[in-house]
């Protein structure tokens, strides 16, 4: 009676085979991959306008900066500066300020100092396109104190600043509120529950220690452009910046006179603004 038998293979025999077969797979995987190249419709580029002219409430400066970039394709990280531009300011006095480029995308003037009782009007010439926008000064309450407590975050220890202040009773006020550490912290108020009253605005920071440096800013705002912040930190969520690209474009104040079509993004502001420095406990 003829017998079947099953041969196993030597075990060294049997792992040098599916050691070849993983390599012949992983080969031929490889041997398969392809650099996908993703084609984007790319618009023309849009002058990007960075006008906030501020003055320090208990140190006027008349030294002010503005800066121009251009829009850059979606894949590129960098601002691309926006050089050889005409720019400059005009008081409702009808003194002219010329902005002189210092650097590649960046424009300064020495000697304008901001009043409250005069309007300014930006005027940018780019590229052979007028660019425009007009602005008051806008005042800001005093920065007090700060007062530091802990239990913030979502671990319930982390440090917490609440810098006070005192809302004018007189107007509705908008505020700017800036934390300088590490990172930029932005925080924008509007006083329609605190109007008149004594009220602070809220950082908790968790890389914040005992010891750190911090220092904090508060800029006036127009209605305007807290409604045009409000729309950007909408946008930009928990996670992102004003900064950031978003979803859909925002248009700030900046109107192209020549070509309408070619509008501008960023904003021109004008704003009184306030220091305090704290050192953390």
């Amino acid at each position: 009676m003829d017998k079947s038998y099953i041969v196993f293979p030597p075990q060294k025999t049997l792992k040098s085979g599916i050691k070849i077969l993983c390599i012949l797979i992983i080969t031929g995987i490889l041997g398969c991959e392809e650099v996908v190249q993703v084609d984007l419709e790319e618009s023309e580029p849009r002058l990007v306008i960075d006008a906030s002219l501020l003055r320090d409430k208990e140190n006027p400066s008349s030294m002010q900066t503005i800066r121009l970039t251009t829009t850059a394709p979606f894949f590129e990280d960098r601002s691309i500066p926006a050089k050889e531009a005409t720019v400059l300011v005009r008081d409702s006095s009808g003194r002219e300020y010329i902005f002189d480029e210092i650097e590649s995308g960046y424009y300064r003037n020495n000697n304008l100092y901001l009043s409250f009782d005069r309007t300014y009007e930006l005027e940018i010439l780019y590229e052979g396109e007028l660019y425009t926008a007009s602005e008051n000064l806008i005042p800001v309450a005093s920065l007090e104190n700060v007062e530091q407590t802990t239990g913030g975050g979502f671990t319930g220890d982390n440090i917490e600043l609440k810098v006070f202040y005192t809302d004018p009773v007189e107007e509705r006020n908008y505020y700017l509120f800036r934390l300088l550490h590490e990172d930029l912290s932005l925080q924008i108020y509007d006083d329609e529950f605190t109007n008149g009253n004594r009220t602070f605005a809220y950082f908790s920071d968790e890389d914040l220690r005992p010891g750190d440096e911090v220092r904090f800013e508060v800029q006036g705002m127009s209605r305007r452009f807290y409604e045009y912040m409000f729309i950007l930190r909408s946008q930009a969520g928990s996670g992102g910046g004003p900064f950031q690209t978003q979803p859909t474009t925002v248009r700030g104040n900046v109107i192209n006179v020549t070509n309408p079509q070619n509008y501008a993004l960023g904003y021109f502001r004008i704003a009184e603004t306030d220091y305090l420095n704290y050192t953390v406990e």
